[in-house]
């Protein structure tokens, strides 16, 4: 399988696996991983999800350049909006996601990372957005995101050069969280999903989905949608649950209701 999944305890790994092709990613492979976001989004049992990738030289090298390219799109796919879509395009996915990067992580590896809210690498890792030095664009969120996750000059550069950044650099502008030894990548990220998996799924989301709108919205719209989703967790049983447990000196459990 070019895309493999595995759950445990409320914490999904989406493992993209091609390391002969540097996880690099065709039609098949991209349409199994859309796949792999859907059951994410709507499986109540995922918490949370883990996305890495296999072997030990790629997180993901964005698109199969031999395959996605070989042959002219029919213009009338550009209007099938929702079509296929990705975490990175278009797919609304409020469950927190963790990267574990293991290597190159270039042109669509790195859209993808830039989709994701925590983000753990290896020392060896690299990033960045070639597609200027193969005459493309890069698209699926790569100019709209980068330049609200890092400083201007330094997204700019990056999108216009296709240069790359070592991990030390990625993690110094804020574009990931550790950098932490191969053999503790893996486990550093699903250390970081079992703690989000044990706390309240529907506070956790809602704060998520709040605090990505809000980048699109006025002061005092974003005020509002805070607002909103604060009243209406007042009426989960979560919310009665957290302060019992406090209170009681235990620890909360959750159940997204």
């Amino acid at each position: 399988m070019a895309i493999d999944l595995e759950v445990d305890a409320g914490v999904a790994v989406i493992t993209i696996n091609r390391p002969e092709r540097l996880n690099a990613m065709d039609q098949p492979a991209y349409e199994a991983l859309t796949q792999a976001w859907c059951r994410v989004r709507d499986d109540d049992d995922i918490r949370t999800a883990v996305i890495t990738g296999a072997g030990d030289r790629s997180f993901s090298v964005g698109a199969d350049l031999k395959s996605q390219f070989r042959d002219r799109r029919d213009l009338s796919q550009l209007f099938k909006t929702q079509q296929g879509l990705l975490l990175n395009r278009g797919l609304e996915i409020w469950k927190p996601v963790i990267a574990a990067v293991n290597g190159y992580c270039l042109g669509g590896g790195m859209t993808l990372l830039l989709a994701t809210d925590i983000r753990v690498a290896v020392p060896e890792a690299t990033f960045g957005l070639s597609e200027v030095k193969r005459g493309l664009l890069a698209g699926n969120g790569a100019t709209q995101r980068l330049l609200s996750q890092i400083p201007y000059a330094v997204a700019m550069k990056l999108l216009l050069t296709g240069e790359a950044i070592s991990a030390e650099e990625a993690q110094r502008w804020g574009l990931i969280n550790d950098v932490v030894e191969r053999d503790q990548l893996l486990d550093r990220a699903i250390s970081y999903a079992r703690q989000l998996a044990a706390g309240a799924p529907l506070a956790i989301q809602a704060t998520k989905e709040a605090a990505l709108r809000a980048r699109e919205m006025s002061w005092n719209g974003g005020f509002r949608l805070e607002e909103m989703f604060s009243q209406l967790l007042f009426f989960s049983d979560d919310a009665q649950e957290g302060p019992a447990a406090f209170s009681e000196k235990r620890p909360p459990e959750f159940h997204g209701r």
